[in-house]
């Protein structure tokens, strides 16, 4: 394809757009954009082959590029994970429409009353990396918020968000709704990128979702505010008192489910006393599933276990590679969490209730989980129907971003001629 010369100007024009856009979502009825989002699912499963064709020409593409498997395995979509796209956006079109819920509402001793009602951010920017599907997820929340988008994609998946973006386009033309409000931008030349991060007038908010690389550039470079996604650095601290085969069967699955994504588990802290109990068992089913166990001091001297380098920890490999270290109590494991971990997702295992919520107390990562896989740090498994992306800083948004934390809020005031002394 043959990039867009004058990118500044497009993305004057995509701004442009999804302003005067924004303005009529704002008062858009729940039932126009359920019937959008509806209408575009049945697109996206009408056309399905035509998605694939278009997935297998940006494989191509990225495996020419040296693109890592977990890389490979984000982009990749075939009939299942279409399903999985169709099934998202019929949950985000079932959903409630958050838009006009009163948060809050009171009376004053002066005669007034006061609601607190949501209301959308207005446009919203998504720049991501790789995984097709986003342009879905994060077109439908928009929508479903009362919010224009515009997207950019990853150079790598151009092809299948462009198809996934015209089913986007048919269920908005089908509703009635302008078709500025889902945009993807055209080109993968990265001044658009650039461009977007600057574009004060036009984009309220920017949603980065990809690796260190890409929400270190967002950050340094953006003048729009940012939801901060960053890295998936998640522990899972198996206690003294876990159940063995419980903790074998959530560690496995949150190691090796899927390694691309950023709910992965990246490091395995295992307390002592468990360990002088049962052993190696955890590090030499790692093993045996195909993962390669970078381990500290003990660990280390486990047969097939990799001894670990001091950057092995707090490293997000999106890969079959696992740090460990075995550590000495629960406090030793928050510790090691707080100096290593992304406040993304962190679990613990234990049968104590007392550990768990001393756990739970002491932390302050976005997600934190008690005898659950970190796999499930992810919108859908929270009811979301879908999620623009997981937060980890501690403004507005945190955790997985629906279609509620889409939203921000105005104060209606209603009085019966009051005026103030």
């Amino acid at each position: 394809m043959k990039d867009l010369e004058n990118i500044p100007d497009v993305m004057r024009k995509l701004g442009e757009g999804a302003r005067k856009a924004a303005a009529e979502l704002a008062f858009a009825s729940p039932d126009r954009k359920h019937a959008a989002l509806i209408g575009a699912a049945d697109e996206v499963w009408n056309q399905r082959s035509a998605i694939v064709d278009a997935n297998a020409e940006d494989l191509a593409y990225a495996v020419d590029k040296g693109l890592s498997p977990a890389m490979l395995d984000r982009l990749e979509l075939d009939e299942i994970r279409i399903r999985g796209i169709v099934d998202g956006l019929r949950t985000v079109a079932e959903q409630r429409d958050p838009v006009g819920d009163v948060i809050a509402d009171w009376d004053m001793p002066s005669g007034l009353n006061i609601r607190r009602v949501r209301t959308p951010l207005g446009v919203i920017g998504v720049i991501y990396e790789s995984r097709p599907n986003v342009t879905a997820d994060a077109g439908a929340l928009c929508l479903k918020s009362g919010n224009a988008v515009i997207l950019r994609g990853g150079s790598e998946s151009f092809h299948t968000s462009t198809a996934i973006h015209h089913c986007l386009v048919t269920g908005l033309k089908q509703a009635n709704l302008p078709e500025a409000a889902i945009q993807l931008v055209p080109t993968r030349d990265r001044a658009a990128v650039s461009e977007m991060l600057t574009m004060t007038d036009h984009i309220d908010v920017i949603v980065p979702r990809g690796g260190k690389g890409l929400v270190g550039l967002v950050q340094r470079e953006a003048r729009v505010p940012v939801f901060a996604h960053l890295e998936g650095i998640c522990h899972i601290y198996v206690g003294a008192t876990a159940d063995p085969a419980m903790a074998l069967e959530i560690v496995l699955n949150a190691k090796t489910r899927r390694t691309g994504i950023c709910g992965a588990m990246e490091c395995l802290l295992i307390d002592w006393r468990f360990y002088t109990q049962h052993g190696a068992m955890l590090t030499d089913a790692l093993i045996k599933a195909g993962v390669e166990v970078r381990g500290e001091g003990e660990l280390a001297k486990l047969e097939g276990v990799t001894p670990a380098q001091p950057e092995d920890f707090g490293q997000e490999f999106l890969d079959m590679i696992c740090a460990a270290k075995l550590v000495d109590g629960v406090d030793a494991a928050i510790e090691h969490i707080r100096t290593y971990g992304s406040n993304h997702t962190d679990a613990i295992v234990t049968e104590d209730q007392q550990a768990a919520d001393h756990f739970f107390q002491r932390l302050d990562s976005a997600i934190l989980m008690h005898n659950a896989s970190t796999q499930f740090a992810d919108g859908g498994e929270f009811g979301m129907g879908a999620e623009i992306g997981i937060a980890t800083g501690k403004m507005h948004a945190r955790g997985p971003v629906g279609a509620e934390q889409l939203t921000s809020f105005k104060y209606l005031v209603s009085g019966k001629g009051a005026v103030r002394g």
